[in-house]
């Protein structure tokens, strides 16, 4: 019975092992969305002046962000495409978009790694924190029955160790919570800026035929 109150110590420093998980994870998605932010904003930039598909085509060879690398996927798809010139323009038009839509699939992939895991810990701590609590005062309840006495200092220190690991969990959870929505934010106006990109390069290779 005297190792029972090991389980509790097991279930802090797992908590503690997650909460260095959880803020790795805030540091590092913070330092790759800095990153992005800045290239992307380069990037917008650029393209807003831009009003020829030659124009855009220079573009993403100094750039390196997300915006670019769709650009990048659609001109690929073009060269591809002068390859089969048979294709109905229908099909042509299908197949750029097929394009523009996968590289911001793998786009949205790379910039979701690491959410799941925050939402993860997010959702569980606050119960393996209550699990240590239980248990904790199980085996307080436990300490009483042996013992024939329910004094303060037979219960104080379980309950006490009980007490800190629903503290633990809850404290790990929080930023785990609070990040995975500040991201996911993050996230849905991005994809929404990666669409808005998408459709200007549509635009400007429509325009391009036009032209030509």
């Amino acid at each position: 019975m005297d190792n029972i109150p090991d389980i509790v110590d097991v279930v802090l420093y797992f908590l503690g092992f997650l909460s260095v998980v959880v803020w790795a994870i805030i540091i590092f998605k913070s330092i790759v969305w800095l990153k992005t932010y800045s290239a992307c904003k380069a990037f917008i930039e650029k393209l807003a002046l831009t009003r020829h598909l030659r124009e855009i085509v220079s573009i993403p060879k100094t750039q390196d962000s997300s915006f670019a690398r769709i650009c990048q996927a659609g001109i690929k798809a073009l060269d591809d495409l002068r390859l089969h010139s048979n294709l109905p323009k229908e099909d042509r038009h299908e197949v750029l978009m097929q394009s523009l839509r996968q590289q911001a699939y793998f786009e949205q992939k790379r910039l979701d790694s690491g959410l799941a895991v925050l939402a993860s810990i997010g959702s569980t701590a606050p119960f393996i924190g209550l699990f240590g609590t239980v248990w904790g005062i199980m085996n307080a309840l436990k300490r009483i029955t042996a013992t024939g006495s329910a004094g303060l200092d037979v219960v104080a220190g379980p309950i006490g160790e009980a007490l800190i690991a629903t503290a633990v969990g809850i404290a790990t959870a929080v930023p785990a919570v609070l990040a995975y929505n500040y991201f996911m934010r993050k996230l849905k106006v991005h994809n929404a800026e990666m669409e808005q990109v998408a459709a200007k390069f549509q635009s400007l290779v429509i325009k391009s035929s036009t032209e030509s």
